[in-house]
């Protein structure tokens, strides 16, 4: 396991450069004048030169990407062009906003995702089964933002049963701060009503980015359990008469997971990507959301350490995922 770790933390290096590295080439090779964004219409050239000259834009490309490289090192990820405020302070501030999102996506996928792909390896080739397979190939090919537009507009502006946009009412009080989950922040202050409205405004949102993971995990946990069905434990105790759920609870299911595991875990690294054309749509106001302004004005190191922040959550995941997997797997210790 030791051994394990160091190997993915070497990889952890390896990831970060060339995330880095290509985010960098990437963002410069855009078209646009940051300092132009930043200094308004109209600027003169005394004021374009000063701002070159604060952030470093006017030095050599080589040069920028070795000082961002040198900063990082030092857990620097650089000061937003738009703000003027670090932006690991920022991406801080609007980390808990998105974290609450993609957890509740995650639950959603979770207890969702598991018992359909259980049932549709059980009723193998039944209709239930076409069904459950339907809905998964509709998460896997509607696109992400297309599936919200159409959630705001039926259960939004047709129904009106969920609000379309942000985190609570404005009429409400917003709680103060402690988890930064407004669910788990309303509940500690005591506030019933502001609870039950922030889980309204989580629910599309959370369905609209859960259901694409969803239907990853729909059809991994379909295809370990038919493939744990057709194994010999499981066929020798169904011959000796031995119930057909305690078999697939106790060891379909069980054995089903292990190579699910990956897929479920990854998942959640996933969500972090989605979020950012979710908390667009809906208007949520997160990391995915604070992005996609930066993007818009050109803020150069907002978009490296955002960049920067998903690589390593995603590479930490992995990592995690790995461990677990190796402490349920006797094969994979072996």
């Amino acid at each position: 396991m030791l051994r394990l770790v160091r190997q993915r933390l070497a990889m952890l290096v390896l990831v970060l450069f060339g995330v880095s590295f290509i985010t960098f080439l990437m963002s410069h090779v855009l078209p646009g004048d940051p300092a132009a964004a930043l200094a308004g219409p109209h600027p003169s050239k005394e004021v374009l030169q000063a701002i070159r000259d604060q952030f470093g834009l006017d030095k050599p490309l080589p040069v920028q990407y070795l000082n961002y490289l040198n900063d990082l090192i030092h857990g620097n990820l650089g000061t937003s062009i738009r703000s003027q405020e670090p932006v690991l302070t920022e991406l801080m501030r609007y980390f808990p906003t998105t974290l609450e999102l993609i957890t509740f996506a995650f639950i959603f996928a979770i207890l969702l995702g598991i018992p359909l792909g259980v049932i549709s390896a059980v009723k193998k080739n039944s209709f239930t089964d076409y069904v459950v397979r339907l809905f998964a190939v509709g998460g896997v090919s509607i696109p992400l933002f297309w599936g919200g537009l159409v959630m705001i507009l039926v259960f939004y502006a047709k129904l009106g049963w969920f609000p379309a946009s942000g985190r609570l009412d404005i009429e409400l009080t917003t709680p103060e701060t402690v988890t930064g989950f407004y669910t788990v922040d309303t509940l500690i202050s005591g506030d019933t009503e502001a609870f039950f409205n922030s889980v309204k405004h989580l629910v599309m949102p959370a369905v609209a980015l859960g259901y694409v993971q969803l239907a990853f995990i729909v059809r991994q946990v379909r295809s370990s359990m038919l493939d744990a069905l057709s194994q010999d434990y499981y066929l020798t105790g169904r011959a000796n008469g031995l119930s057909k759920r305690f078999l697939i609870i106790r060891y379909g299911l069980r054995n089903a997971l292990i190579p699910s595991i990956t897929i479920i875990g990854l998942s959640f690294g996933s969500l972090l990507g989605g979020a950012v054309v979710t908390e667009t749509i809906f208007d949520w106001p997160g990391m995915g959301k604070y992005v996609t302004e930066s993007i818009l004005g050109r803020d150069f190191p907002a978009i490296m350490g955002f960049t920067v922040i998903i690589a390593l959550a995603y590479v930490i995941i992995n990592l995690l995922v790995d461990l677990l997997v190796y402490s349920l797997d006797p094969q994979t210790r072996k």
